[in-house]
């Protein structure tokens, strides 16, 4: 699928694997809607890096753990930009704790903009995206979906519910022509691991991760782009982590 003339929806895509995707659909020809919790500063750039492109950028404020918001931003830029071709959720957070430590209510809320989220956006969005005869979803999981760590399991479960979601949707819409992938990414250079300690950091770049660097937002944008032009992809989860979860140690 070539994304010139398209529309994507792109939400959490004001800072971060989320802008870094929208800035390079409107380079690839996109017309982009953003979503963001908030109308600020980074969304605002992130909404003129679109526009420099020369393509047309819908700025919306919204809060994905809200149903209604959900729905709302698929209709909106449905209403707004006349189409829509790909839908790319990046919008999340951390559910921090091990099992004792996790609140319910933040449990719930890991839940509400992880997965809950894109079961709304994807009820909205699958109507309006059958008609074109193409289209992509791209769904933003994590490796700690994939791997048990000994911390954070309420981020753990929602990642995995993301990348079961993913194949689950993919087999009910391919019929439909539209496809369903998933991107896993390893430590990434964004605001997610700011709080990180210089010795985990120095841990993970030594020991965990084989190719001793971390990940640019830019490069899982590129990622989140191929699975959405490639035709011939489907049902994928696909790890992006500079071979973090392939090592033993």
């Amino acid at each position: 699928m070539d994304l010139k003339n398209k529309v994507a929806l792109v939400t959490g895509g004001t800072k971060g694997i989320g802008a870094a995707t929208a800035v390079l659909f409107a380079e690839q020809g996109a017309d982009v809607a953003i979503v963001g919790r908030n109308d600020d500063e980074e969304a605002k750039k992130t909404r003129q890096a679109v526009e420099s492109a020369g393509r047309k950028c819908l700025l919306i404020a919204a809060d994905m753990a809200k149903p209604d918001d959900a729905v709302r931003c698929v209709r909106q830029t449905h209403a707004q930009l006349g189409r829509l071709d790909v839908l790319v959720h990046c919008a999340g957070g951390l559910v921090a704790g091990r099992l004792l430590e996790v609140k319910p209510e933040d449990w719930y809320a890991g839940f509400d903009v992880h997965v809950h989220a894109i079961y709304h956006l994807c009820r909205a969005a699958v109507p309006l995206m059958r008609p074109n005869k193409e289209g992509a979803i791209v769904l933003v999981s994590s490796v700690a979906g994939i791997r048990g760590l000994p911390v954070h399991i309420g981020y753990q479960v929602v990642k995995g519910a993301i990348a079961q979601f993913t194949r689950a949707l993919a087999c009910e819409l391919a019929d439909d022509h539209l496809r369903v992938n998933a991107v896993a990414p390893g430590i990434i250079r964004t605001a997610f691991h700011k709080n990180m300690s210089p010795e985990q950091k120095n841990h993970n770049l030594n020991n965990r991760i084989p190719l001793h660097r971390e990940g640019a937002p830019e490069q899982v944008a590129e990622l989140i782009r191929d699975l959405a032009v490639n035709d011939y992809i489907t049902g994928e989860i696909v790890t992006i982590d500079g071979g973090l979860t392939m090592r033993i140690a």
